[in-house]
């Protein structure tokens, strides 16, 4: 398996990582908890769980992480059509949108984290941190297939020289 192919290979990895992760995140009630209970995007649990007011910033929030998610499957599919297909060169439109995931989880999260960060007796739980740690994966993803699209199209470019190199 040559550089370009492993590189292939684990932007697909991490991005399914970063997928599972978000969804993970997204759909669990644990971002904060507080004495008493938790709360996640779409609900708070004290004993009994209900659904959240509308606020401006959490709908933000979750809209921003549902749309990450998306683009999380969408770019999953694209890795996953490059490693079927060899001659496929969608490297660079895969690698955007593993950057748009990680852009949009990145305005989620931040957006969370300001609303939240000042109140009193609340500590950020595993789903707020399972969402900050797909971030990092998303952006991997993206750099892994930038660069093996960057090796293939230096290889195109090298192969019409007379010189062996």
């Amino acid at each position: 398996m040559g550089v370009k192919r492993s590189l292939q290979s684990g932007g697909t990895l991490l991005g399914f990582l970063a997928k599972v992760l978000t969804i993970l995140s997204t759909a669990t009630n644990y971002w904060i908890r507080y004495p008493g209970g938790h709360s996640g995007l779409w609900q708070e649990c004290s004993g009994t769980c209900s659904n959240i007011p509308c606020q401006t910033m959490l709908a933000v929030t979750g809209a921003c992480m549902v749309l990450a998610a998306g683009s999380g499957i969408v770019g999953l599919v694209m890795g996953l059509r490059i490693l079927c297909h060899e001659g496929d060169s969608r490297g660079q439109t895969t690698s955007g949108i593993f950057f748009l995931y990680g852009l949009l989880l990145l305005i989620a999260l931040t957006g969370y984290t300001v609303k939240n960060a000042w109140k009193n007796d609340v500590f950020f739980s595993w789903s707020y941190f399972s969402g900050w740690l797909a971030l990092p994966f998303s952006i991997l993803a993206g750099f892994c297939f930038l660069l093996a699209d960057m090796i293939m199209q230096s290889t195109d470019a090298i192969s019409g020289f007379p010189v062996c190199l």
